[in-house]
């Protein structure tokens, strides 16, 4: 396990122009409602197939994580499986925000682990956070943390199908970000962050990921520490059809920092990031059909 200093520049995903055309989006959203999930299910396995003959970064770097996740070379078919597996949770999440639960066999793993406290639910771009926030539907209020930039993205899609869940993302970097974040969890609502990509400009922790070194970012467990929060990992499977398996373990609890020396608050995050790469690498092996970070993860 070593420490890293941050990169400047920007990582590569950061670089990227966003697939997909708007107006496909709006459209693939409206038949969706007109015609019902299993008939829109059509488009999705059509938009899943472009991306399988044009993507071609995308493809490389999907086609390097399942090598590494398999032990083998993956096949055609589970490479392209692992595209469709994410179209269809981008599509899902439509369903999810119109409240269209119904559609949906949920299989939950981990919820006794939760009381009456807030918490920050530690995720990844491993399987939909959708699902989770849908797995906890009337039990907790769950917000989501993230980049300022990122988060107007967001808040623009889900204007197209659910504008009022635009209240439930707090953005970061800005002055009353962690004033907002603490507001949440002394409320006893969930906060959730993506942890598992670095902006390249921030410090940065180097653990061996699928049998190489890659670079995770300790900027949200630090701030979960700086929040005095437990912290749990979260994941949200899909597994074909309308299935989903939503699973929480425990990952730290910062509540008892008060006293923590500098170098002792530093130690208890870079063990907490190796727990959270551990735990991500587990399900990644578990499922290599949702890892949906199309991008050279190890670069």
């Amino acid at each position: 396990m070593n420490a890293a200093s941050p990169r400047r520049g920007g990582a590569e995903w950061t670089r990227r122009a966003e697939r997909g055309s708007p107006i496909l989006i709006r459209f693939i959203v409206w038949f969706s409602r007109r015609a019902g999930r299993a008939p829109a299910r059509v488009l999705v396995r059509i938009a899943a197939a472009y991306f399988f003959l044009t993507a071609r970064a995308a493809n490389r770097a999907s086609r390097d994580f399942l090598r590494r996740a398999l032990g083998r070379e993956p096949t055609l078919s589970e490479r392209f499986r692992l595209l469709l597996h994410f179209a269809s949770t981008v599509h899902d999440r439509v369903f999810f925000l119109l409240g269209r639960f119904d559609l949906f066999e949920m299989e939950v793993h981990g919820a006794e682990l939760f009381d009456e406290r807030g918490a920050i639910l530690m995720g990844s771009h491993l399987g939909s956070f959708e699902a989770i926030r849908a797995a906890g539907r009337g039990e907790r209020a769950i917000a989501m943390a993230m980049y300022e930039e990122n988060a107007r993205k967001v808040q623009a899609a889900l204007a197209a199908v659910a504008p009022e869940m635009g209240k439930d993302i707090v953005a970061l970097g800005r002055v009353d970000s962690m004033l907002r974040l603490q507001e949440r969890l002394e409320s006893g609502a969930f906060v959730g962050v993506l942890a598992d990509r670095t902006l390249g400009e921030e410090p940065v922790l180097e653990l061996a990921f699928l049998g190489a070194p890659a670079r995770f970012p300790t900027g949200p467990m630090r701030m979960a520490a700086a929040l005095r929060a437990r912290v749990f990992f979260m994941t949200g499977l899909y597994r074909g059809g309308n299935r989903y398996e939503v699973r929480f373990e425990p990952l730290a609890d910062f509540g008892s920092l008060a006293g923590a020396t500098r170098g002792e608050r530093a130690e208890l995050v870079n063990e907490a990031v190796a727990r959270y790469a551990r735990c991500l690498e587990r399900h990644c092996r578990r499922a290599p059909d949702n890892f949906f970070n199309f991008y050279p993860f190890w670069r």
